[in-house]
């Protein structure tokens, strides 16, 4: 199959530029480039796409602001950047779609917004509210904010989480790079440029390198990694050049442009896929083989399959279950916390209300929140 039959019924695209592309060497922004990516968004728009960008620049367009040469180092710093940036690029982006009749909507988000269940649905909810309003949706990381502890890390991975909260078809990821290539090919001039991956393998894996740039903090690596849970949702995924952002519809209609990544034909159901990869995780618990064999022929967890308990969760909270090997077998959402399942490890269903006092379920979780795998 070529990119175009892959390709052929998108509607819904989220679409990532990144501080390279969206500023000169020096950290200004790059106002020509930004106008030519506005106006094709907003003629994508108009073509009866749903549209949505998530944007870098925030630090960048701060330097440009304070007459910095170099980024930021400590925290403070960055943040103070970042919070006089973000006004200015989202003034920017409001004053030039403004030009071609389209509103925006600006979301700002940290890691919390996607871990914690109610934040995350809020999200999707307010996400799809601007659709359907005819607005496209502006997002980026809430640097001004964020910590280590609450910081999804960089824009590929928050756009490949994005694109999964709205259940996207299509994430384009414009880079300063053409596509994934076999090898560096800043390092290798006969390094090839990959147009198709249908398997994201380990070799694939492999060949991703790190960001040479002082303004950016992605590299071929986070893009890799935002390419595995795209495609582990359902939504396929392209790396092209974001010095060409003229290349919007060719990229979408399927033409040869930068590298496709195939989506897995069996994408993680929304649920499924938050539980996986952008939950967080309070705890762990350790399971005998006879719970691993129920769990890997999707039946639930119960209190007699547990051996070991580890962390503080509380019920509602979503953990890891390892078996005794202490590999990964699944995430899930606990019926019960921590200390209750330190009581009734190794017992009965039957015998939880004795032993608590109470009983709320049979399962410790239930198959039906539960995301099995590694």
């Amino acid at each position: 199959m070529n990119k175009k039959e892959y390709l052929g019924d998108v509607k819904r695209v989220v679409i990532k530029v990144g501080t390279t592309t969206l500023t000169h060497e020096t950290g200004l922004l790059n106002l020509e480039r930004i106008e030519v990516l506005v106006r094709q968004i907003a003629n994508l728009h108009n073509n009866g796409y749903e549209v949505m960008l998530v944007t870098s620049g925030a630090i960048g367009a701060g330097m440009g602001k304070l007459n910095l040469k170099n980024r930021p180092k400590t925290l403070p710093e960055k943040q103070a950047v970042a919070a006089v940036g973000q006004v200015a690029l989202i003034h920017l982006y409001q004053k030039i779609f403004a030009e071609y009749g389209k509103n925006i909507g600006q979301l700002l988000l940290t890691a919390s917004d996607l871990n914690e269940r109610n934040r995350y649905l809020n999200g999707r909810n307010t996400c799809f509210a601007l659709f359907n309003a005819g607005v496209i949706p502006v997002i980026n990381e809430n640097d001004a904010i964020a910590v280590e502890e609450i910081k999804v890390g960089d824009n590929d991975t928050l756009s490949a989480f994005v694109a999964t909260l709205v259940d996207a078809d299509l994430l384009i990821i414009f880079s300063d790079i053409d596509g994934l290539y076999d090898s560096n090919p800043k390092e290798n001039p006969e390094a090839k440029l990959l147009p198709l991956i249908t398997s994201l393998n380990e070799e694939v894996k492999n060949m991703a390198g790190d960001s040479n740039s002082k303004f950016g903090t992605g590299g071929m690596a986070t893009k890799i990694k935002a390419a595995e849970i795209a495609l582990n949702s359902g939504v396929n995924m392209v790396i092209a050049q974001g010095e060409k952002p003229e290349n919007l519809l060719k990229i979408i209609k399927g033409e040869d442009i930068g590298t496709l990544f195939v989506k897995n034909k069996k994408g993680l159901r929304a649920k499924k896929h938050w539980l996986q990869y952008s939950s967080k995780k309070t705890g762990k618990l350790i399971i005998d083989d006879g719970a691993k064999q129920a769990i890997l022929k999707h039946k639930s967890l119960l209190p007699s399959g547990i051996k070991e308990v580890e962390g503080n969760f509380q019920k509602g909270d979503v953990i890891t279950l390892l078996d005794e090997e202490k590999n990964i077998l699944a995430a899930g959402i606990v019926n019960y916390s921590a200390d209750e399942c330190k009581k009734i490890l190794g017992k009965q269903s039957k015998d939880i209300l004795k032993i608590l006092g109470y009983k709320d379920y049979d399962e410790v979780i239930h198959i039906n929140n539960m995301s099995i795998g590694g």
